[in-house]
């Protein structure tokens, strides 16, 4: 994997764009994270933390190519990307994406598909699709109207503005910012968390939040019972079910428990 790596170690896989000093997204890296949704699924990790070499997590696609493109070329190639990058946003595992510098275009799309992300507190995101007169062709704007709202993700469609991380924070777009050199420690001591905590539940709750988005609280109400009943046959819960009644009933606290994922 050329402009994308990956390493999986202590049940965190962690995937950093490695096509500097810009990280722009071309086939070559949209491939490698294709093999890489791949090699997650396979290697039993249970988060995965997304980061960038270099001063900014990414620029975006590289449109390099683009202009001598043929229409049907250019289509295809979208339609690939979306394909690779919805795959990536449907792991059944959490995401987290650690933003550093600029993010921009594809590179911001990408980190909208983590369930949270960290920023540097210079970390500056933005759409500028605005300014080639196409659109967020990868699914960004409504993404981030997900998150933010319309009326926020309108604004920032349309202008094609730098948003500082502190703005997407305040947002909701952005989960937390940190200082610059905190980045990837604190995004590294999160993500380790997650991947020690109950992994089929924290499946469910993607999955439950991907009904939402889809339909409201009415598809996602629909959907509950399928999703979460299987979890009671899971070790995961058979135990901590059983430590939490015998704690309630000798009035002790209830234990830390030590997750398997299964």
């Amino acid at each position: 994997m050329a402009h994308l790596h990956l390493h999986v170690e202590d049940d965190v896989a962690t995937l950093t764009l490695a096509n500097p000093p810009q990280n722009r997204i071309g086939r070559e890296m949209v491939d490698d994270l294709a093999r890489a949704v791949q090699q997650i699924g396979a290697s039993g990790a249970r988060a995965v933390l997304v980061a960038a070499e270099g001063p900014d997590f990414s620029f975006g696609g590289d449109i390099t190519p683009w202009p001598e493109a043929e229409f049907h070329e250019l289509r295809a190639f979208f339609a690939h990307c979306m394909s690779v990058f919805n795959q990536f946003e449907q792991l059944p595992v959490p995401v987290v994406a650690a933003v550093q510098g600029l993010c921009f275009g594809g590179g911001f799309e990408l980190a909208l598909r983590a369930d949270v992300i960290f920023a540097g507190e210079s970390a500056r995101f933005g759409h500028p699709e605005q300014t080639l007169g196409i659109v967020t062709v990868l699914g960004g704007v409504y993404r981030a109207a997900a998150r933010a709202g319309r009326a926020r993700a309108a604004e920032w469609a349309l202008t094609s503005e730098q948003v500082p991380a502190t703005v997407m924070a305040d947002a909701g777009v952005v989960n937390r910012v940190v200082p610059d050199d905190d980045l990837l420690p604190a995004a590294r001591e999160f993500v380790g968390r997650l991947a020690a905590g109950p992994t089929r539940a924290h499946a469910a709750h993607k999955a439950l939040l991907r009904a939402w988005e889809l339909g409201g609280t009415a598809a996602a109400d629909q959907a509950m019972l399928d999703i979460a009943m299987p979890l009671f046959e899971t070790q995961d819960v058979t135990e901590g079910l059983r430590s939490a009644v015998d704690a309630l009933a000798a009035g002790r606290p209830r234990p830390i428990l030590t997750f398997q994922g299964r």
